[in-house]
């Protein structure tokens, strides 16, 4: 059976786990605790990167939420996730890697600030024009359709779906945003969202291990 190997308090395995799910893939989940268990020699065999989500597949190790993603719609391929038309192909990669190459890292500055890790006020503010420019963007591509790509969900409402929830949690109203808002709505009626989502408590019980994780980024 495939391994997962994840924290409850990331995003980045929180989408891999939603894929799983829709999916209907079984799995065996194993929690690696971010206060030091990544690093410990067992993990590191899985990941030598030291970061969660792995997977363990027939023998086959697979880190960096993208690639597993690859890897599970490949081998995994229904319910499909990935367009094949060219257009909404280009639409879904597009905002899957906008979501992590530009809004994770915003969201990572201005958490920063929130939970009082030292932090140039500059770039906070430049990452709270970035964000807002993103959220600006995906309002623009999704409209007032029920998904980034139409009437189907797709791997990019998964990418996106487990960031932009958040934006209140880094100090980004979501007010400007009613297409967003529609969309985020709809996502916590699905199963997979609800089962994966953190709980408050949880979150904030995961704060110091949170600061002392952004302190090294």
């Amino acid at each position: 059976m495939l391994k997962f190997y994840y924290a409850t308090i990331s995003a980045n395995s929180q989408r891999v786990w939603i894929t799983l799910l829709e999916k209907q893939i079984p799995f065996e989940p194993i929690i690696v605790n971010l206060d030091g268990e990544q690093f410990q020699s067992e993990f590191t065999a899985i990941n030598p990167l030291q970061q969660v989500p792995a997977i363990v597949d027939d023998g086959l190790r697979i880190f960096e939420s993208l690639a597993i993603l690859d890897y599970l719609e490949a081998k995994y391929p229904v319910p499909e996730l990935m367009p094949k038309e060219l257009d909404k192909l280009a639409i879904a990669r597009m905002i899957s890697i906008i979501s992590l190459t530009e809004l994770q890292p915003a969201a990572i500055t201005l958490s920063k600030q929130l939970i009082g890790v030292e932090i140039d006020p500059t770039n906070v503010e430049k990452a709270r024009q970035r964000a807002n420019a993103i959220l600006q963007f995906f309002e623009d591509t999704i409209g007032d359709r029920p998904y980034f790509t139409g009437n189907t969900f797709t791997i990019a409402d998964i990418v996106a779906g487990t960031l932009v929830p958040s934006a209140a949690m880094f100090g980004i109203s979501l007010a400007p945003y009613p297409g967003l808002n529609a969309w985020i709505e709809r996502l916590s009626q699905r199963e997979s969202f609800r089962q994966t989502a953190p709980t408050p408590e949880g979150v904030q019980a995961a704060l110091p291990t949170i600061k002392k994780i952004l302190e090294t980024r």
